[in-house]
């Protein structure tokens, strides 16, 4: 693929800034990273970096037209369906190529016991058994959990999350992945958790936390990706610079 001049990567994840320090800087390619800004600190990026949305399939498609992208690379987090749909419909229009990078998701193994939903609110309506959570799910999705009673939350995040159950106790961790397993273990029974709720993000780097809990035995709500379109897929930023021929 010689001919690439102008990509747009669709950034939020710690592989699209892997990908965005593979792509830039290289001959002949120009690279535009675009972040929705939902996280203070990304990662280091290099090249033209923009923050903030399109406004939607509309405004992409005429970002894409008036900065003459050839080529779009969806690096979003596997549950920014949006984006990711907007994107491809988007591509489509204008008859560019569209490709996706997504960490493959994690699957249960012997000795897991996960009960799989679909969306964080179901995630909330299965809590009753329960009374330590774990709440892993993003600073921005614990609404759902604000008005359950007589629980014990222990709440992390990336950054600082606003979250005040007011029938409910409390705690919050500050902090980025990778964990090591000997840590969450040692987390989940200082804290006496007895039960994990987590998002399908796949890859290595919060994995830790999903066999500590099959160490203790103790249970996971497992929010599973929303369906996507069908499109071009790759697994890892190897095998999509081998696809770009870079």
């Amino acid at each position: 693929m010689a001919d690439l001049r102008k990509i747009l990567l669709l950034g939020g994840t710690d592989d699209a800034v892997r990908l965005n320090q593979s792509l830039a800087g290289h001959p002949g390619v120009e690279l535009i990273t675009s972040l929705a800004g939902r996280t203070r600190n990304p990662g280091h990026l290099s090249g033209n970096t923009i923050v903030g949305g399109f406004g939607g399939e509309e405004g992409l498609r005429q970002f894409i037209t008036d900065n003459h992208i050839n080529f779009v690379i969806d690096a979003s987090h596997p549950f920014a369906d949006k984006i990711t749909r907007n994107a491809i419909n988007a591509c489509a229009v204008v008859d560019i190529p569209f490709v996706r990078l997504q960490r493959p998701e994690w699957k249960q193994q012997p000795g897991d016991c996960w009960v799989s939903v679909a969306s964080v609110k179901d995630a909330a309506s299965k809590l009753c058994a329960y009374n330590r959570i774990f709440l892993t799910v993003g600073r921005q999705e614990l609404a759902p959990f604000e008005d359950i009673a007589d629980k014990f939350f222990l709440v992390r995040s990336i950054e600082k999350a606003e979250f005040a159950p007011q029938r409910s106790e409390v705690s919050f961790i500050q902090g980025r992945g990778p964990f090591s397993v000997e840590d969450e273990f040692s987390l989940l029974r200082e804290r006496r958790v007895d039960l994990l709720v987590s998002k399908n993000s796949g890859g290595t780097a919060t994995y830790a936390k999903i066999e500590a809990a099959r160490r203790l035995g103790i249970p996971v709500i497992m929010i599973e990706r929303p369906a996507l379109p069908d499109c071009t897929r790759f697994s890892d930023v190897k095998a999509l610079l081998l696809h770009l021929g870079l």
